[in-house]
């Protein structure tokens, strides 16, 4: 079998249906496709994958991706996107005392140069590409696109760790993994890349401070489970019309939004002086951002979000579905519907039941910059009564 056939199964199945490549001109389109079928004729898979990532691309929709954790194998460090910085989270005991440290350079190539040439290869927003960009760096067939090494030899990691000190860290090239053990494909940015939510919903009643809403998915294959914890926590917020909301939906990479639109209902039909916040972060996605838009439409300056920008813009191409490509073992997520919840647009692509809802947010700025380093609880926490006390002042 033959790399062409996941090239052409792409030109047969996801071109002429999503809409994002509509405003990419065909000899664009053309010369790209030309570039993957070269790299799929001569130059093996990993050219083959990289050229097709560059592809897909190239709408600028997050949606519409190459995914190509499947199909490929890393070295054992788990790199992510902490606030602005790549850290490494997780290595092998050999190497683990490097764990926590900020990513500087490879091979004495600063991050700054590798992020410039790699961000053709990452499709979406710059905060999108923050979340699916680490896994390159780990990649050493990607590392050698990105002209950070020669395709033989060391791989040479330099990174400063929380005191500051700079140090070196040289894994052994020959000791490569599967990249889905360590990059998952839908990335939250947890320390654990196995990580999966336990619950739909977290739900913690502080009294007189107000209601905490931990909400870490909307996708629930089952279609049961979310509607269940959707209706717990909407009987409740009910229960209590006057009491100030904190929503949690960082991590929360997307589903179903028509779903949760009871529990919207249930916090934006409170007391007129009911104060709502949200946390967010980059790997708040899709059926989140939704879910956020539509809260900040109805409460207006009632609502305010904390964290950091989310990992998509509020214009976008979703909906549609993913293919797996037969030979290479990549993913192709594809978009087919237009959603446009700055100006409120609908299109021809646009579902019935969405366009119902769509509605003119304009944008969506943090009030407040906040961030917690891996997976730390105890801050959360603390923020939640902080941020409560706030609300009800």
């Amino acid at each position: 079998m033959s790399l062409i056939q996941d090239l052409e199964l792409i030109e047969r199945t996801v071109l002429p249906v999503d809409p994002s490549f509509r405003a990419i001109g065909r000899d664009v389109m053309a010369r790209h496709i030309d570039d993957a079928r070269c790299a799929a004729l001569a130059h093996g898979k990993d050219a083959f994958l990289l050229s097709v990532m560059r592809l897909l691309a190239l709408p600028g929709n997050g949606h519409t991706r190459l995914i190509p954790n499947d199909a490929i194998s890393v070295l054992p460090l788990r790199f992510v996107t902490i606030e602005g910085s790549v850290r490494l989270l997780a290595a092998p005991p050999g190497l683990s005392t490097a764990i926590g440290g900020k990513l500087l350079s490879v091979n004495g190539v600063p991050l700054s140069e590798i992020d410039r040439v790699a961000e053709k290869l990452l499709a979406g927003t710059p905060q999108r590409k923050r979340v699916i960009g680490p896994i390159l760096f780990a990649w050493p067939g990607a590392l050698v696109h990105l002209a950070a090494f020669s395709g033989s030899g060391t791989i040479t990691y330099q990174l400063r760790d929380g005191e500051g000190r700079v140090r070196e860290l040289v894994p052994d090239t020959a000791v490569t993994i599967p990249a889905s053990v360590l990059y998952p494909r839908n990335e939250h940015g947890k320390t654990d890349a196995a990580w999966v939510p336990e619950t739909f919903l977290e739900m913690t009643d502080f009294g007189e401070r107000g209601v905490f809403l931990g909400l870490p998915s909307f996708f629930d294959p089952g279609e049961t489970v979310l509607s269940a914890a959707i209706s717990e926590a909407t009987a409740h917020v009910r229960s209590r019309p006057r009491a100030p909301i904190f929503v949690d939906v960082r991590g929360n990479t997307g589903g179903d939004f028509l779903r949760t639109m009871p529990l919207i209902d249930a916090i934006s039909e409170g007391a007129e002086e009911r104060r709502v916040a949200v946390l967010v972060d980059k790997f708040t996605f899709s059926a989140a951002i939704v879910f956020v838009a539509i809260l900040k439409h109805r409460l207006g300056d009632r609502l305010s979000l904390i964290g950091e920008e989310m990992g998509d813009g509020l214009t976008f191409f979703a909906e549609g579905g993913t293919i797996e490509l037969p030979v290479s073992g990549a993913a192709v997520r594809y978009s087919t519907a237009f959603h446009d919840w700055a100006g409120g647009r609908i299109d021809e692509t646009t579902p019935r039941e969405i366009a119902e809802e769509i509605v003119a947010v304009g944008t969506m700025e943090v009030d407040r910059r906040w961030a917690a380093i891996s997976d730390d609880v105890h801050s959360r926490d603390r923020l939640c009564r902080e941020v409560l006390d706030n609300l009800k002042s």
